[in-house]
């Protein structure tokens, strides 16, 4: 029996409503305003919302906007007694299924609400399929190298995904330690839920809490609406928690909290949220000098470490360096017949790589840029690297040409972003899946770049 949620401020229409679709054989579910109807669809399987548009503490509108993030699965159809025709395009393109005039006609409300209930059927539908296939076939692991460390890898994460179990992951900087993390979540029995990442270092101290569980309107000064954070985002799937090293000791112990009881609470709020996340978590530090140091907790490390996973430096693995260059060549360069010298790929062999794979990739496609022939030998990594057979990991006078290539790529990034935010009327939501990045890599972008919404 498919359950309705009625979100109306209105008694009389909630039960009119109510007397029409329980006659159908429906099951009924009311709330007076979108914030309860948020937190009605947050703690019980909603099949359709009936939403109406002008309410008190939150309109149907903003309530929109906040279920096509946290429950994008379920068609909402959209009831108003003042129709006007940006409304009905607003609505529309928030993601509405429909759009009804109040008192909506009986025919015409079983109708919509009927075609709504079969799209929520399709959607759900095609996720189980896809689920259902991935199990079958599961996705190739993106990780380049055939190595014995990278196969040990590849068996760890075999072997840990398919449980719940949280796991640490450790290595140093720019060894792939987040395309492990995607590799646990594709082969999980999560792998149709999203997968949220964070990078704790990254956000200030004072908003890391608001990141994480979200906050409710008014608890701070800023806090013009709702928001939802992280751990919501990732119900259902995986949140990958990277640097967890830098988080402070406040926000540890909210972090402890919500893995010991199932449960957050928004920055503001008065109530507890159940969640279903399993969470990954990866750090370069080392916790267990940071544990005997009190810089961080010894219960919420055990937490998160039921499983650790390491990832090997690039100096440990120099075998992989020719599979991981033809891979960033064809990232980097796809329609560029650009090849690499048994002598070069020797060359780069030789180096500490002590940015591991991030830095190859960089000076991968620091070549493809500087070497003006369709073959990149050993005198081009002397003169465009480092010193070569030496192994000495100083950049020659190429420095200052990169640097200038680093910043026209900020600028370029910073200008790609700020017309996406423009195109989508700075939602933040809708421009991160626009350009397919994490919300929270996209607010971490706008910070570093100064964009605020004009």
């Amino acid at each position: 029996m498919p359950t309705v949620l009625i979100v109306d401020d209105e008694p009389a229409i909630r039960r009119t409503l109510r007397d029409l679709l329980e006659l159908q054989d429906f099951s009924v579910l009311e709330a007076e305003n979108g914030q309860l109807g948020l937190e009605v669809v947050a703690s019980q399987v909603v099949d359709l919302v009936l939403l109406d548009v002008m309410m008190p503490v939150m309109d149907g509108l903003t309530a929109l906007r906040a279920l096509r993030e946290t429950a994008p699965e379920v068609p909402a159809v959209m009831l108003t007694a003042h129709a006007t025709i940006e409304t009905a395009v607003e609505a529309t393109r928030l993601g509405a299924f429909d759009f009804l005039q109040k008192p909506p006609s009986l025919n015409r409300l079983l109708v919509v609400v009927r075609n709504a209930l079969e799209q929520g059927k399709l959607r759900t539908e095609n996720v189980r399929i896809r689920s259902a296939l991935a199990r079958v076939q599961p996705p190739a692991l993106p990780l380049v190298g055939d190595s014995r460390a990278m196969d040990k890898v590849r068996r760890l994460i075999e072997r840990a995904a398919p449980s719940d179990a949280r796991i640490l992951i450790t290595g140093e900087p720019g060894t792939g330690k987040e395309l492990v993390a995607r590799g646990l979540h594709a082969l999980s029995s999560r792998s149709d839920g999203p997968l949220v990442a964070v990078n704790c270092a990254a956000i200030p101290t004072d908003l890391i809490e608001s990141e994480l569980f979200g906050h409710e309107q008014g608890a701070f000064t800023g806090a013009l609406r709702r928001q939802i954070g992280t751990f919501e985002q990732a119900n259902g799937g995986t949140l990958f928690l990277d640097e967890i090293g830098d988080m402070s000791p406040a926000a540890q112990a909210k972090v402890l909290r919500a893995l010991e009881s199932g449960t957050i609470r928004r920055v503001g709020g008065d109530r507890d949220l159940s969640i279903d996340v399993r969470v990954v978590s990866a750090t370069n530090r080392d916790l267990e000098r940071d544990l005997e140091e009190g810089r961080f907790r010894d219960d919420l490390f055990h937490r998160l470490s039921v499983i650790q996973l390491r990832v090997p430096p690039l100096r440990e693995r120099p075998e992989d360096i020719p599979a991981l260059v033809e891979h960033f060549v064809r990232v980097c360069a796809p329609s560029q017949p650009v090849r690499f010298a048994p002598d070069a790929l020797e060359a780069l062999q030789r180096l500490p790589w002590r940015g591991n794979v991030r830095e190859l990739r960089n000076v991968v496609e620091r070549l493809l840029v500087l070497v003006d022939r369709d073959r990149v030998v050993a005198a081009d990594i002397a003169e465009f690297v480092g010193a070569g057979r030496s192994g000495a990991s100083s950049i020659t006078g190429i420095i200052d040409a990169h640097a200038h290539l680093a910043d026209f790529r900020e600028t370029v990034e910073r200008a790609f972003i700020e017309r996406k935010l423009a195109e989508n009327e700075w939602n933040v939501s809708r421009t991160a899946e626009a350009i397919d990045l994490q919300r929270s890599n996209l607010y971490t972008r706008m910070r570093r770049y100064g964009l605020d919404r004009p």
